[in-house]
């Protein structure tokens, strides 16, 4: 009996590079050495000469996450009619394909199909509902030479899915879109794409990690969806995770170590360009009566490649991209107002945050207005926001600081790094309390007398601790967290605010208050979601909050906002808790708790003892 054939096929994927296509950060105006496409594609070059056949494909999250995105999304900018700079890049490396991600709906559907309209390459979105929308999946031919020489003809089919809250997230959104179950449409989708002829399918899933059974419209249906007999090699996202890699934790289905969920080859090749996924299948091409060759995966090898801050970015790639990176850094340069005092984030989790608290005033200041002569004047207006930079996944430079002087246009961009759209709600005292408790998960539990507990969930994302300005509270580490990140209870019976004051009375359960916050707190999903169901909503705004901000900040040209932390940790003798933060942080600037220098993380955060 004859051997069969052998074929080998390289996968390479890029995922939610948010608009970080060269190699520079625009809110520092400085060199980036973490992130930027264009070197990315350096190493992209390289690893497609090494393979005889090869696909490029990209995972979602390519149009939003830096200055350049928003400039290129403004219909005022004077590049609607250029081709988008994402686009060009994409087109420069030569993409097979690319899925859509959620964020990629952040500046509305007229900017999403006018940067989608120059693409060379399918983009892709099988679970989305939308007039006029993209593509289900892509059936790609290569020619591919055996181990003897010959060459045959093979179909790749790639389908695309992004997470069903994407229309939650974006309110604007609602109407226009939809968005079904991941799992559900794969399971309709997959005989399909079989029938029309493809051999094996990838699956590109603007999705997390998240638990082998599949659950109702899950958001994280990456290791649920490999499982589906059909899907034979996944690419994740979203959650901006390098997988295979020591971070994600092995559980059901999931093995970190090899590179599979469920079994199958997999990959996520975190954010800005950071790595790069590379997938090799070793593939058997094997007769079947009646139908197309079957083609089979006999063996792989997974792997996410950092990419070395070394690497020159690859010029056919560079060029395109620079005449928006001139016109990104000329707009960014624009001057708003000063600032008296730094705008740090390097401590926002231990509730000193100068610049968060000028959000926060911006806000209250602008909702104020809008509810100037209505029944709703009178109400104390609370403001709401949480910290965009604040390490985590983004490393230790992922932070904001801006020393006092000038204040320019790449500021606002630093202190709000999100298009959200401002908004405001009608609370009571308790909804608040409730507020500030989904918030207070953040922290691990630090038992009476620990002693250097990691202080951070890392699995909360910090863009979900929201501080409420205009309140004074406490936070008590010993008690568990009442909730979990995605906004599950977790011990109804613990709570971990006290002290909760309002002009420096206890805050009245049944008080009325506005909250200023934005839209995506909205969302009918998520942490927040069941205290903005059936509340009423008094505000609901196209204005960006970083539109308020400069609004607010260009209005009286000097700002001042305190870093006085509203809030502390509940006194714990002998215990003490560890924060990583930003290299530049220093022991001595934490000013509501005792606190040392406990080192460096591997990663290089620096690593701040408190003690409580």
């Amino acid at each position: 009996m004859p051997e069969a054939p052998r074929l080998s096929l390289r996968v390479l994927a890029t995922s939610d590079v948010h608009m970080h296509l060269l190699p520079h950060d625009y809110l520092t105006g400085l060199p980036s050495p973490r992130f930027g496409l264009t070197r990315t594609a350096s190493l992209i070059a390289a690893r497609r000469a090494e393979a005889s056949a090869c696909l490029l494909l990209d995972n979602g999250d390519f149009l939003q996450g830096s200055p350049m995105g928003d400039i290129a999304a403004r219909p005022q900018s004077g590049r609607r009619s250029a081709i988008h700079p994402a686009i060009a890049a994409m087109n420069a490396l030569g993409y097979d394909a690319a899925a859509l991600g959620n964020h990629d709906f952040n500046y509305g559907l007229r900017a999403l199909r006018q940067a989608l309209s120059r693409a060379r390459f399918p983009v892709l979105a099988a679970n989305l509902r939308m007039h006029q929308g993209p593509a289900r999946w892509t059936l790609i031919t290569r020619r591919i030479a055996d181990q003897h020489g010959a060459r045959h003809i093979v179909t790749i089919g790639v389908i695309g899915f992004l997470p069903p809250q994407t229309v939650d997230w974006d309110q604007d959104l609602t109407g226009a879109i939809a968005c079904d179950d991941i799992v559900e449409t794969a399971r309709t989708a997959l005989p399909a794409m079989r029938a029309q002829g493809a051999q094996i399918v990838i699956a590109l899933a603007h999705s997390g990690i998240g638990a082998l059974e599949p659950s109702p419209r899950m958001e994280h249906a990456a290791t649920a969806l490999a499982a589906l007999p059909g899907i034979d090699v996944v690419i994740a996202g979203h959650t901006h995770e390098v997988f295979p890699g020591p971070h994600i934790r092995a559980g059901p289905g999931i093995d970190p170590i090899a590179g599979t969920l469920a079994g199958k080859p997999a990959v996520m090749p975190g954010f800005g360009g950071s790595h790069l996924g590379v997938i090799d299948l070793d593939l058997t091409l094997a007769a079947e009566t009646g139908a197309a060759p079957a083609l089979r995966i006999a063996g792989y090898k997974v792997r996410c490649e950092a990419v070395d801050p070394a690497l020159p970015g690859l010029a056919e790639v560079t060029r395109p991209l620079m005449r928006a990176h001139r016109a990104t850094r000329r707009q960014l340069g624009s001057r708003i107002g000063r600032s008296a005092v730094a705008l740090s984030s390097h401590l926002t989790l231990l509730g000193q945050d100068a610049g968060l608290r000028l959000v926060c005033q911006a806000q209250r200041w602008h909702i104020r207005q809008v509810l100037k002569g209505t029944r709703w004047q009178d109400v104390p207006i609370l403001s709401a926001a949480a910290p965009f930079r604040a390490g985590g996944r983004g490393g230790p430079d992922h932070f904001t600081h801006i020393p006092p002087g000038p204040l320019d246009l790449r500021h606002i961009s630093a202190l709000y790094a999100f298009p959200n759209r401002i908004a405001a709600i009608l609370l009571t005292g308790s909804d608040v309390a409730e507020w500030l408790e989904r918030s207070a998960s953040l922290f691990a539990r630090v038992p009476a007398g620990a002693r250097d507990i990691a202080l951070l969930d890392p699995d909360f994302p910090a863009y979900q601790f929201d501080v409420i300005d205009g309140l004074r509270w406490q936070i008590d580490l010993s008690r568990p967290a009442r909730y979990r990140v995605d906004g599950s209870l977790a011990d109804a019976r613990s709570r971990r605010i006290t002290g909760l004051t309002f002009r420096g009375r206890p805050l009245a359960p049944d008080a009325s208050f506005v909250l200023a916050t934005n839209t995506y707190r909205l969302a009918s999903c998520g942490l927040f979601s069941p205290l903005v169901r059936d509340r009423p909503v008094l505000v609901k705004s196209d204005l960006l909050c970083r539109d308020v901000l400069r609004a607010y900040i260009h209005r009286r040209r000097q700002v001042a906002p305190s870093d006085l932390p509203a809030w502390r940790f509940v006194a714990q003798p002998g215990s003490s808790a560890l924060l990583p933060t930003s290299p530049m942080a220093q022991p001595q600037d934490v000013l509501a708790h005792a606190a040392e220098c406990a080192g460096e993380t591997a990663d290089g955060f620096r690593l701040i003892r408190i003690l409580l």
